[in-house]
């Protein structure tokens, strides 16, 4: 026979749940203040943040796997995935251009909202006069060919490795996994934020907002009328219902998005929404494929109430390829 609860132990079970609530509300109010305030300040901020924050989605997707008894080279992958940001960052930043046209074309014409000339340490000008973007794309472009040797003659000094029987090469494998899964993807983000006219952070705000919509929008829809199951053996509490909530919260968003970038046509925002919404919940599910197949709930634990940083952007690990691709084919 149990013996009925008291009101002190009916408190002392609700304050556990009061303090890992106040630190989801803190820990993601201090995380959207740091996201936010670094896009809009600069682009130099804008690159600092971003690229601290592919190297951890990194480390984490690395720490997964190693749970699956593969050992990547997690050092040098990180290495690497800085110095391809850092890359993708000065070549779009300095606004090289290659025959008559940009690298990256612009998806519009937006005026110079803030970045390099607006209080910034550097001006295109000088990027240029220094010669830096040629050496670092020659250095990241010898580095990148020169990775799989430096990756197998690691896993030669270490072989064979205790408590791996399988062949080495899937180590080598994964950490070139995580480069082409995490790190350039997250570099993308580069070719959406600078434009003809410079740093434009209106344009990775929109990209956000959007995604903030699709996720809120599906939860919402899902709570409401969710029936159907989108994927039940990857994520079981997401359905169809929910999708359809997401998407057309997002292509609202997609049109609201004229009163903050007024120069983007309504078609533009409207395709991008789509994106965000299919490829997405595409992101997300995949995941979350990978932490059930590792046996993990979150792929970290730096943001107290909300995972790793892997969880908070997993969608734009989809989404952002995708409108670097239509970018560079219709630049409009």
């Amino acid at each position: 026979m149990t013996t009925p609860a008291t009101p002190e132990s009916a408190d002392a079970q609700q304050k556990p749940q009061l303090s890992n609530m106040w630190q989801r509300i803190i820990s993601g109010v201090i995380g959207a203040v740091l996201l936010l305030g670094s896009i809009w300040y600069s682009g130099w901020t804008f690159g600092l943040f971003f690229g601290l924050v592919q190297a951890r989605m990194l480390w984490e997707f690395y720490r997964m796997m190693k749970e699956l008894n593969y050992k990547p080279a997690a050092i040098i992958g990180g290495a690497v995935s800085l110095l391809i940001f850092a890359v993708a960052f000065i070549v779009n930043a300095a606004g090289q251009y290659t025959n008559g046209y940009t690298i990256y074309p612009p998806l519009v014409a937006a005026p110079i909202t803030g970045g390099f000339e607006s209080g910034s340490l550097a001006t295109t000008e000088t990027l240029r006069i220094m010669g830096l973007v040629p050496v670092l794309v020659k250095l990241a472009a010898a580095i990148i060919l020169l990775l799989p040797i430096i990756l197998i003659i690691r896993e030669m000094f270490w072989w064979p490795r205790e408590k791996q029987p399988f062949s080495p090469f899937p180590n080598v494998g994964v950490a070139l996994l995580g480069l082409f899964y995490v790190t350039l993807p997250m570099s993308g983000l580069n070719v959406l934020a600078f434009t003809a006219g410079g740093y434009d952070y209106r344009r990775i705000f929109g990209l956000l907002f959007m995604v903030w919509a699709a996720d809120t929008g599906a939860y919402a829809a899902g709570k409401t009328f969710g029936k159907h199951k989108l994927a039940l053996s990857i994520s079981p509490g997401k359905t169809w219902e929910g999708w359809v909530g997401g998407t057309l919260l997002t292509l609202a968003v997609g049109w609201a998005l004229g009163y903050l970038i007024p120069e983007m046509p309504l078609v533009t925002r409207l395709v991008a929404a789509l994106v965000v919404a299919v490829f997405g919940v595409l992101g997300d599910l995949a995941e979350s494929m990978l932490k059930r197949s590792v046996g993990v709930k979150d792929s970290g634990r730096i943001m107290p109430g909300h995972g790793g940083l892997l969880d908070r952007f997993d969608a734009f690990l989809f989404v952002v390829p995708v409108l670097v691709v239509l970018q560079l084919l219709f630049g409009a």
